[in-house]
């Protein structure tokens, strides 16, 4: 069971997450906060697998909780939750320790999916935030790709669209496999790559 902590201060969009959430026989809200300060207080308390961020808060905000929270526990998986995508909210949220970084107009199978894999130490981003964090990093590093052997064919295909920064969805649709499939080569990819998220796997590809 995934121990979820919901950190936001409209109560309707806790509302919403609880509601989603609590329909998952694997995942279980232990607790709410409307604000950064109460946070702090509860993960402590509560000690959440993984805590459902926002950012912009009364009082203290999620980027201050999440570092606050990350110092007293670090193996807490912080995944934000957002509206501002803007690098002026991203960079600053990841520097702070967040895990992951999800738009609030994801789909709720996003959601879900990025809370299971917040929770196995994998590192959940938008789509869009992901091509953003990918190109900023080819840009500032534009080396050629490394030698990688012991690829399959196939294997090589799903990295460059990881490197573009698709989504598995439309890594599944452009190659014309299964969702499951795609993230079968991603895990093993990420495996033969060392690579510990797919922001990694990313900038492997791009030599980075």
């Amino acid at each position: 069971m995934i121990r979820v902590l919901l950190v936001d201060d409209q109560h309707l969009i806790r509302a919403g997450l609880r509601m989603l959430c609590d329909a998952q026989p694997d995942i279980e809200v232990v607790g709410e906060a409307d604000n950064g300060r109460e946070a702090i207080t509860l993960a402590a308390r509560l000690l959440p697998d993984v805590v459902v961020m926002d950012l912009r808060m009364p009082g203290v905000d999620g980027i201050t909780a999440t570092s606050r929270i990350l110092t007293e526990r670090p193996a807490t998986r912080i995944l934000v939750l957002t509206t501002f995508g803007d690098d002026d909210h991203l960079y600053p949220a990841l520097t702070a320790g967040a895990c992951g970084f999800l738009l609030k107009d994801a789909p709720p199978t996003e959601l879900l999916d990025g809370i299971r894999r917040a929770a196995v130490g994998d590192s959940p981003f938008s789509p869009e935030v992901l091509r953003r964090l990918v190109q900023r990093a080819v840009h500032a590093r534009p080396e050629p790709s490394p030698a990688m052997p012991g690829l399959t064919a196939r294997e090589r295909d799903v990295l460059n669209l990881v490197a573009e920064g698709l989504s598995n969805t439309e890594i599944a649709d452009r190659l014309h496999i299964g969702i499951t499939t795609v993230k079968t080569h991603i895990t093993s990819l990420m495996a033969k790559t060392d690579s510990p998220n797919r922001v990694r796997l990313a900038l492997f590809a791009r030599g980075a």
